[in-house]
């Protein structure tokens, strides 16, 4: 995960230290100048060794998140203030002001992005949103009228670790307290491997609805961040498909699963899993040909697909899908003033979307490799499909 942005992280370490030892501490003692610089070149060796990891990331998340929380609390901060501090120099070379206010406006910056830090890893991940959504759909059966589902998604279960692991089990409690007819799982149930599941399956096992619990797979559900031999990737990928039917899950690989109410004759509801919307070793995984195959035309589609994109890309032009629910954005996990960090990659990113008899519902989930959230909380959504008023 690091080494994708090594050259910024680098950058931002490196060229706010020169700015310092530039404009604050040459007049001082070469002792001085040496140790102001120790912070900084100890955390360069910090992230080369980090990028030196050949997985994505650690298993043990412990060391990238400390590494983060240390980026985020001094690092960061120091970069803004200096970028501050540059542009107040060049307005004042300016003659548009005579005192450099970027310091100002730099600290204050600096004070908040260590706020939003300490507040999004230890607070905002703790809250949890219960949002209650009622989606109308003209091809549902009348069978189906209020029929609840509960949508919830990337759990990302090997950051839930420590005292963590509480949240996921308030959260599980959460969903069966809203007695669903079905629960749905969005994808992204681990980080790298299934042996994140180990300490967590008890827990998992709990989910109960009255038709059962559906699933799909997310990218992390596959062997795409670890660089293993093809046949160790292969076993874990069957062990993690293993294990969500041990506990008592439906998971859909492509293919569909009907929920008979009332006559046949009227149409069903039709839970459909894809697989995740993405390319594996040069081959689209979805499938939604395969996936559709022995859906009637009558029947009302709820088609599970982690990622978002696959709407616009590939759903919507290719099936008459009523409603699609998907995962994988976060919802950016970071808000302010009601921008969202995800929606510079998508425009589908959180909530419900609609085009013509077509509705779209992505949920910010309630994980994440990092765990942080601010202005997105964790959430699960209770869904309550409704026929049109007559």
């Amino acid at each position: 995960m690091i080494d994708r942005i090594l050259i910024l992280l680098l950058l931002v370490l490196l060229l706010p230290q020169l700015y310092f030892d530039r404009r604050k501490w040459r007049r001082h003692s070469s002792i001085v100048r040496v140790l102001s610089w120790l912070p900084t070149l100890a955390m360069t060796v910090w992230t080369v060794f980090l990028v030196l990891e050949r997985d994505f990331t650690t298993p043990d998340l412990s060391s990238e998140n400390a590494y983060l929380l240390v980026f985020g609390l001094y690092f960061a901060p120091k970069a803004v203030y200096v970028l501050c501090s540059v542009v107040g120099r060049l307005i004042r070379k300016l003659g548009r002001s005579r005192n450099n206010w970027g310091n100002l406006v730099g600290l204050a910056l600096g004070v908040f992005i260590a706020y939003i830090v300490l507040y999004g890893g230890f607070i905002g991940i703790r809250r949890l949103n219960v949002n209650h959504v009622e989606i109308e759909l003209e091809k549902l059966p009348r069978a189906y009228d209020g029929y609840k589902i509960v949508l919830f998604s990337d759990a990302h279960v090997g950051s839930l670790t420590g005292w963590r692991k509480r949240l996921l089990q308030r959260d599980v409690d959460s969903i069966n307290a809203q007695n669903a007819d079905a629960i749905v799982f969005g994808g992204d149930l681990q980080n790298l491997r299934p042996s994140e599941l180990y300490p967590v399956q008890d827990i998992l096992r709990q989910l109960k609805a009255r038709d059962g619990v559906f699933s799909v797979l997310g990218n992390h559900d596959y062997s795409d961040y670890i660089d293993d031999d093809p046949a160790i990737c292969a076993a874990n990928e069957r062990e993690l498909q293993s294990r969500q039917r041990q506990f008592g899950w439906s998971l859909l690989m492509n293919e569909s699963k009907p929920v008979n109410r009332g006559s046949r004759r009227e149409g069903r509801l039709v839970f459909a899993g894809m697989e995740n919307f993405g390319l594996k070793d040069g081959k689209q995984r979805a499938d939604l040909k395969t996936t559709l195959a022995g859906v009637d035309s009558a029947d009302c589609v709820i088609l599970l697909q982690h990622d978002p994109t696959a709407w616009q890309e590939l759903i919507l032009p290719e099936a008459n899908v009523p409603l699609t629910l998907s995962g994988h954005t976060h919802g950016g996990q970071l808000s302010l003033f009601g921008l969202r960090a995800s929606q510079v990659r998508s425009v589908e990113d959180y909530g419900l979307y609609r085009e013509g008899h077509h509705q779209l519902y992505v949920t910010c989930g309630i994980g994440a490799l990092v765990p942080f959230r601010f202005g997105v909380s964790p959430e699960i959504a209770v869904i309550t499909l409704k026929c049109p008023n007559q």
